[in-house]
């Protein structure tokens, strides 16, 4: 890395050392890797662009290349190391690809580096900045809209026809004093900020150019900003894989990938072909845990004209219906609003699917429950944080047989839900993950007293079970819909324009 013709430190005070009190009508102007996130590296958001929009090559090309990268980052030039990045993540790719991935996957991860003595200053004063070497198409998102930015400076992307070519347009990459640069471009017409956050020498140029300035230093290593503590919680996420991509993570899931797939075909295969009463049994030989809480019903005897209990269960995957039957040891018929044709064929329990029309989806649940016993999920859509989404009431006016079930699930390498890509593969990469783990708990079965037929409104029983559930899961409850977390995600409310003479009213759903 170049280190010619940079100013010297502007100051040698460190971030602990800068008061946080009375800075509401002043201005900070941070840099982003080091200093408001702990990780100096930015090579794991990269990594997960890659993944989410290009799949394992592009993961394995930006791999191959990482390297390079370095030694150009470290020896000869900083810019040149980040644009090999640059251009080995992005090039060809979609920007509105690109712009889905910086909105829906990469907050979570930079919310959970999210370093505490720099967010305690960034956030104390009225007009916040940041001046980052990262393209701005991938951290605007989270800047803006969960730590409240006012501005975003970072190296502009170029782009071609929707598509971006892997260059970078402007001023280049923005490092050293072409930092200084932006910033005294886009404060021309106002005084320069008052206080400036940087963590390596490349950020003095712009430093010396503010009223005070601050280092974040490397080390003493700090704790993240606890989940709980964070400016706007993360309730939506979106992406497959779990864990921050490190090189060796991304190493070791280019190599885990094929072995993983071929296990997820065997695990599934066992579900779906072995009788339900041995499925549990198949599963914790094949690595997947299934744990077992509380005291399920008994099977609903139709011989004396009992009806089926109906399980209301919490979102986690689709798969929460087929874990439920194993764990009772019998199949458990679920109604649906939709699913994928791969994963409606390889199902090993019936699946009906709902229309949406509140009369027609009523009359079907009922005929279903004069069968036996039936699973429904209220909340429309998973959730993979500790939320629990709102419940649909629609159950509750349908029978007083109901049994809450809390369903959690672990997954350490990848997420078996998506809501923006391909949802036949949400099996798949569940079951690809080393030793996944569900945990279904029975709670008991809600009293007569707190049902419809008892007088209590289906609005009331509905948001009881909701909180019965969230309570054994030490979840928290919210009001937002399936809706809400399209539009999050996806930019959309969920809804997929079907093709001619399909029903126009399946959706999309997890």
């Amino acid at each position: 890395m170049t280190k010619s013709n940079l100013h010297s430190p502007p100051t040698s005070l460190t971030i602990d050392q800068c008061t946080s009190i009375g800075r509401e009508k002043e201005t900070v102007v941070a840099d982003m890797d080091g200093t408001l996130l702990r990780g100096r590296s930015s090579f794991p958001y990269f990594a997960l662009v890659a993944f989410e929009v290009g799949g394992i090559f592009r993961l394995l090309l930006l791999l191959l290349c990482s390297p390079l990268a370095g030694v150009l980052y470290y020896f000869i030039s900083e810019p040149a190391g980040i644009q090999v990045l640059i251009f080995a993540t992005f090039v060809g790719m979609k920007v509105s690809d690109i712009e889905s991935v910086a909105r829906a996957v990469l907050p979570k991860f930079y919310a959970s580096d999210l370093h505490p003595e720099a967010w305690r200053v960034f956030s104390s004063c009225g007009k916040r900045c940041v001046l980052t070497a990262n393209p701005r198409i991938m951290v605007e998102a989270f800047l803006k809209d969960f730590l409240g930015a006012d501005m975003v400076l970072g190296t502009e992307v170029d782009t071609y026809k929707g598509r971006a070519t892997g260059l970078v347009r402007g001023g280049g990459v923005l490092v050293g004093k072409r930092k200084a640069e932006a910033l005294r471009n886009a404060f021309s017409e106002t005084s320069l900020p008052e206080i400036g956050l940087g963590d390596r020498e490349t950020d003095y140029p712009f430093m010396s150019l503010c009223k005070e300035s601050y280092i974040v230093p490397a080390k003493p290593e700090v704790e993240a900003v606890s989940h709980d503590k964070l400016p706007k919680p993360i309730v939506f996420h979106d992406g497959r894989l779990v864990q921050k991509p490190t090189p060796f993570m991304a190493l070791l899931t280019i190599l885990w990938i094929p072995v993983g797939f071929l296990l997820a075909c065997l695990r599934i295969a066992a579900g779906a072909l072995l009788p339900m009463p041995l499925v549990y049994y198949a599963f914790w030989a094949l690595g997947v845990r299934v744990y077992i809480k509380g005291n399920p019903p008994p099977p609903a005897k139709k011989s004396i004209g009992q009806s089926g209990v109906l399980f209301i269960c919490s979102h986690r995957t689709l798969l929460d219906p087929i874990f439920l039957s194993a764990a009772l040891g019998r199949p458990i018929p679920a109604v649906t609003y939709s699913l994928s044709r791969l994963s409606e064929f390889i199902s090993p329990i019936k699946t009906v699917r709902l229309s949406r029309d509140r009369a027609t989806d009523a009359a079907m649940i009922k005929k279903l429950l004069e069968a036996g016993d039936l699973a429904i999920c209220p909340e429309g859509t998973t959730c993979r944080e500790p939320f629990l989404l709102r419940f649909s009431a629609l159950f509750s006016e349908l029978t007083d047989e109901l049994v809450p079930v809390a369903m959690a699930n672990r997954m350490t390498m990848f997420h078996g839900t998506t809501a923006r890509g391909w949802k036949g593969m949400d099996p798949f990469y569940y079951f690809m993950n080393p030793s996944p783990a569900y945990e279904v708990n029975f709670l008991n079965k809600l009293p007569h007293e707190l049902t419809c037929g008892a007088g209590k409104s289906s609005h009331d029983v509905a948001n009881y079970i909701q909180r019965m559930i969230a309570a054994s899961l030490s979840y928290e409850c919210t009001n937002f819909t399936r809706k809400d977390k399209y539009r999050a995600l996806a930019g959309n409310d969920g809804t997929v324009v079907e093709k001619p003479k399909v029903d126009a009213n399946k959706v999309m759903g997890c």
